[in-house]
Formats: C-alpha cells, structure tokens, sequence
C-alpha cells in the first residue's frame, strides 16, 4: 500500500509541474497568423519588451491616472521575467480600480515567482470575490495551495469550485485529473 501511496504522490507531482510549466508559458503564447495561406514562418519576430516598457514607463510618468497604461506596463515586465516591477506596475493599476480579477491574478502569479505564496493565495482569494467565477484564479489558488504550500486539502477544495464553473477541456480535464488523484490519496487516508 505504501508503494502505492508513493506513486501515486510521484503522479500527482508530475502532473502538477505539467501544470505549472503551462500555466507560465500561456502568457508567453504568441496569436497565429490570420492569414492561413501564407508561408511557413521559421520563428516568431522576438518581442521588444525593453523598448514597449520605456514607452510605457514614459506614459506614466506623463499620465500617472493611466490605468490601462499601468496594466500594459505590468504585463509587459509580467512577459519580460520581471516580476518585482510587475507587482508594482500592478499594484499602481489596482490602486485606480482594485477590482479587477484579471490584474489581481496575474499579480498573484508574480507573487508566486517570488516565492511570496500568501500574497498570491490572497490575490487569487480577492479576484474570486470580485469574480466568483474567474477560473483563473481558482486554478491558480490550486497550484500554489498543493505545490508550494504543501495543502492538498485547500488545493482540492479550489479545484472542485474551479470544475463547477469551468467549461469543457484541456485545463478542466487536467484539474480533474488532479482532484481525481488527490480524492484517491484522501480515501486512502494519506491526505486529510
């Protein structure tokens, strides 16, 4: 039985890390072409997020009201692995209008990066009060409760809310198959 119990622990963490690594690369993820007949493209055009973040930050410093601008700005230091900046950029966006579920997960993925968990749980926890059903941030309010806080108790329970309002798919699929696994260590009486 403690065999058992141990790969299936293995399982439960593979599949996390799957997770993870996707929900990092979706902002990451570039829009296809619109036009389906023209030629393969070798590699995407990279992005320039030093020269969009200098043009953002000279924006707000003109128009420090800007809100869609601080949201930009966030994003773009979000996508360029510049977490600290993002939460401040966040943080200015959300001081204008705090609720907004979108700004309020994507800083808690920050926070996250950071290594900062009880932030980010208590921006995903305030996005689904806004926005009791903003997937997004149950989804992530799962990851960061089973993975980094070691609470497969409170990770099952956003899990379970998350699939009540989440339509059909690759994600759901995935988060089932976490609950799937973690009900199973629960009747098994490793996880309580």
């Amino acid at each position: 039985m403690k065999k058992e119990t141990i790969l299936l622990l293995v399982i439960v963490l593979a599949i996390g890390v799957l997770i993870g690594v996707i929900v990092t690369n979706t902002k990451n993820e570039t829009a296809p072409t619109s036009n389906s007949q023209s030629p393969a493209v070798a590699s995407a055009p990279s992005v320039d997020y030093q020269q969009k973040i200098s043009m953002l930050e000279r924006i707000v410093a003109k128009e420090p009201e800007n809100r869609n601008a601080w949201v930009q700005l966030g994003h773009n230091y979000f996508d360029s692995d510049q977490p600290a900046k993002a939460i401040v950029a966040y943080d200015k966006a959300l001081d204008l209008d705090d609720n907004d579920p979108n700004v309020l997960t994507d800083q808690g993925v920050m926070y996250r990066r950071l290594g900062e968990f009880d932030k980010a749980i208590a921006n995903f926890k305030k996005a689904n009060e806004v926005t009791p059903s903003h997937q997004q941030s149950l989804y992530n309010m799962g990851i960061v409760y089973l993975y980094d806080l070691k609470d497969p108790v409170q990770a099952l329970e956003a899990w379970k809310k998350f699939l009540t309002i989440a339509p059909p798919g690759p994600q759901s699929a995935q988060v089932k198959a976490e609950v799937d696994s973690l009900e199973a260590m629960h009747s098994q009486g490793t996880i309580k």
